[in-house]
């Protein structure tokens, strides 16, 4: 199988894929009867600190970033057309040599500035059999938003011919993506709500930072390229007596922005880059403090943990519109942009650390749900072996 993420900013994206490969691995052999092997496309840098499903390998494109401009080359002292055709020309190669009987496509259909439309053309072309999904998380963007983009990429027609299954990793009782018009209509038909893709997301428990008995409220800001803000108030917040203050800023986080979250934290805050084994620390900790990124807040559905969520508001609404979505449901608390304040969290903390959430009523089994959906789509490829 082939998993292809564009990342130019955040882990979200690749962190997604990763989740879906380390639980296609383990469960769709006993489903397909077929031993599975696969290659992860990604053009970050940091992914290579995550550990890899047995069978697999990372395909590593040229970095690109995404700033008030559009996308740029990471690293390439090169034209961003030459990036592209670079990253379209590697891509292409390896599906067509790598012959996958599954490639699942996060978020972006044909990839950044459509660097996937021709691969994946000449990949239906050489190997029809080849099932190609579309993985969407549960939140696009502000419908007029999601259906412009949709507009600019290609006609439904070659959408409908490329694409054979559409997954959205969400509640449709909470946030109904195909409802809202996020979806063109003919994908929309063909779409599957896998629940969200919170439970089962690490899979080894690591040690507390604090030890095993030790209270502490956990403050993460996903990547950490856009988090400053929300770690600065967070470490400069008082927590309750008793509770230390974990706050993780992120790989992607400035090293001067870091060493400024590290200055603001009060006495029992620890300022890490990263930690093992974030789900379970968001498990174990007494309250949450998080942006509304869809991975943050999946692993943060997977608990009973008290949450509250500051999602980001531009250029984007997709986080605002998720954490709205949450809050309503009875999930998490929302705190807007305008009113963050060290003062804001303090409050929050205050009555959160006593108590625990049930979100037994949202579906949370995404990733046990989409090897079934796998392997039913392959069921009617006669293989030999799912590659």
């Amino acid at each position: 199988m082939f998993l292809y993420s564009h990342d130019s900013q955040g882990l979200g994206h690749v962190r997604r894929n990763l989740a879906l490969a380390q639980h296609l691995s383990l469960h769709l052999p006993e489903l397909s009867g077929r031993p599975v092997t696969g290659l992860l496309a990604t053009g970050l840098p940091q992914a290579s600190q995550f550990p890899l499903p047995a069978g697999f390998d990372w395909l590593a494109l040229p970095g690109i970033s995404k700033g008030d401009g559009g996308y740029t080359p990471r690293h390439l002292a090169a034209p961003m057309d030459s990036v592209v055709e670079l990253r379209s020309r590697l891509l292409e190669s390896a599906l067509l040599a790598f012959e996958p009987d599954l490639v699942i496509i996060d978020r972006h259909p044909f990839g950044v500035c459509k660097e996937l439309r021709r691969p994946l053309k000449r990949l239906r072309r050489r190997f029809p059999q080849a099932r190609v999904v579309l993985g969407l998380r549960e939140v696009l963007d502000a419908p007029e938003v999601a259906a412009a983009e949709w507009a600019a990429l290609a006609k439904p027609a070659l959408l409908d011919e490329l694409f054979d299954a559409v997954w959205i990793y969400g509640d449709q009782g909470v946030h109904d993506t195909a409802a809202t018009g996020e979806v063109p209509p003919g994908l929309a038909e063909r779409a599957q709500f896998t629940g969200y893709l919170a439970h089962g997301r690490d899979l080894n428990p690591p040690p507390s930072v604090f030890g095993a008995d030790a209270p502490f409220i956990l403050t993460t800001v996903g990547g950490g390229s856009d988090g400053l803000h929300l770690a600065l108030a967070a470490a400069a917040a008082t927590v309750p007596v008793g509770q230390n203050h974990l706050v993780v800023t992120g790989p992607q986080m400035e090293d001067e922005d870091h060493a400024a979250v590290v200055e603001a934290g009060r006495p029992g805050t620890v300022v890490v880059r990263s930690v093992d084994g974030l789900s379970h620390h968001i498990a174990a900790a007494s309250a949450v403090i998080s942006m509304g990124g869809y991975n943050s807040v999946a692993e943060i559905l997977a608990t009973d943990t008290p949450a509250l969520v500051v999602p980001r508001e531009a250029p984007r609404t997709e986080q605002l519109i998720r954490a709205r979505d949450l809050a309503s449901a009875g999930a998490l608390d929302v705190l807007r942009e305008p009113y963050l304040t060290p003062a804001a969290i303090g409050a929050w903390l205050s009555h959160a650390v006593v108590r625990r959430v049930d979100r037994s009523l949202i579906q949370r089994d995404g990733l046990s749900a989409v090897p079934h959906l796998a392997a039913t789509l392959l069921a009617d490829t006669n293989l030999e072996v799912v590659a």
